[in-house]
């Protein structure tokens, strides 16, 4: 009886050792951290007197008693209590803990903070002529514990459903963050030029959150390049419709406030409309970057012998399902920003040719067409570095 032949095995994708990689990655962007930490608190050093905000007080308070309420709610307020409210409060928190003050809380529509027994509010503090605190104001519920609370069970849900990744992701967004509040504003403070400034923090977020996601690998540096290639492709697009409408920052809402702050300092106004655009687009361009480069690299590890052309194919493929999703989100999410002021210009009957030439849907749509044209155009050009680069 012939022994029956035997097949030979099926050749399995080589997958090479990452772990190497992606531990040399996260050292790598832990330091960038920490460096970039470090170096945003040495810019945000600034000599001379406070600021009006500085010099303000403010304490964790607890309201201990009701003395006196003679607020109502009002058939236009939405169930909002309007009046004024006599309360006792125990100070929580600084250097006057204990204390026991007395204040009058005004109630209106838009400073509404309604008391009770036991509330949990901040209060603004000021000292008499005797150096004794007393209240000014009732400005906030106490809402920290609250949003730490929010926070930490955002973090669990992601570490829960993402495990390793999930943990890689957390500290890439620490890292992004970290960027933005401790090194692209210092450096705008100080008269960095805001496009190539935020082109380069951009690039910098993305490298050290793609690095401690996936480690060194040829699909980090595609999803890399890729992502910045989108955001500065949205900058442009942005500061090119800017130049020709024309439109800047001195047309956004907060620039008469920015232009008091600019009078004595190098802040440069004209590039922050563009410099907003550049972060707000950065993230969903990151996320079609990395989507595309990570089936591509799937795909070449499957198939090692795919040729270039068939993966940038796929790359398109896959980019054009996920750029319709991704360029949806970023409009939507702009529209909801400002859909008070939708709704106004519905209660005010604005004609439309008011609405579309006015500078606040200008710059809406400024920002949501820029964004969305970054991220279809990281699909070819992510797509195209897949095929050249991934081996």
């Amino acid at each position: 009886m012939r022994s029956a032949e035997k097949k030979p095995p099926t050749p399995q994708p080589h997958r090479p050792p990452m772990d190497g990689r992606r531990w040399a990655g996260i050292i790598v962007g832990a330091a960038l951290l920490l460096l970039l930490v470090l170096g945003g608190l040495f810019l945000r050093q600034e000599d001379g007197e406070r600021t009006a905000a500085q010099k303000r007080s403010f304490a964790v308070a607890k309201v201990t008693d009701i003395l006196a309420d003679d607020a109502q709610p009002e058939p236009w307020s939405g169930g909002l209590r309007l009046g004024s409210q006599e309360i006792e409060v125990e100070i929580l928190s600084g250097p006057h803990r204990g204390a026991v003050l007395e204040t009058i809380n005004y109630l209106s529509a838009y400073a509404n903070v309604d008391c009770e027994l036991g509330t949990r509010v901040i209060v603004r503090l000021d000292y008499d002529d005797q150096g004794e605190p007393y209240i000014i104001s009732v400005p906030n519920y106490d809402r920290g514990s609250v949003l730490i609370g929010m926070l930490v069970v955002f973090c669990l849900i992601l570490v829960l459903v993402g495990g390793k990744k999930g943990i890689m992701a957390l500290l890439g967004l620490a890292y992004t963050l970290a960027g933005i509040w401790f090194l692209l504003i210092p450096l705008l403070l100080r008269g960095a030029p805001p496009i190539p400034t935020s082109v380069a923090i951009a690039a910098l977020t993305a490298a050290a959150s793609l690095l401690m996601l996936t480690g060194f690998t040829r699909k980090t540096l595609v999803a890399a390049l890729g992502c910045v290639c989108g955001v500065a492709v949205a900058g442009l697009f942005a500061w090119a419709v800017g130049q020709i409408t024309p439109i800047s920052g001195f047309n956004m809402s907060e620039a008469e406030d920015l232009v008091l702050r600019a009078y004595d300092s190098p802040l440069q106004i004209r590039g922050l409309l563009v410099s907003g655009i550049l972060i707000a687009s950065l993230g969903a361009v990151m996320d079609v970057a990395m989507s595309i480069a990570s089936a591509c690299n799937e795909l070449r590890e499957v198939e090692p012998s795919i040729q270039p052309g068939r993966v940038f194919r796929s790359g398109m493929n896959i980019g054009r399902d996920a750029m319709g999703t991704m360029a949806n989100t970023l409009i939507l999410a702009f529209a909801g920003a400002s859909l008070n002021m939708l709704v106004l210009f519905q209660v005010y009957g604005y004609p439309m040719i008011q609405i579309i030439n006015s500078d606040t849907m200008a710059i809406e749509l400024i920002q949501s067409v820029a964004g969305s044209v970054g991220i279809i155009l990281t699909v070819p050009m992510v797509a195209l570095l897949s095929a050249k680069l991934l081996k």
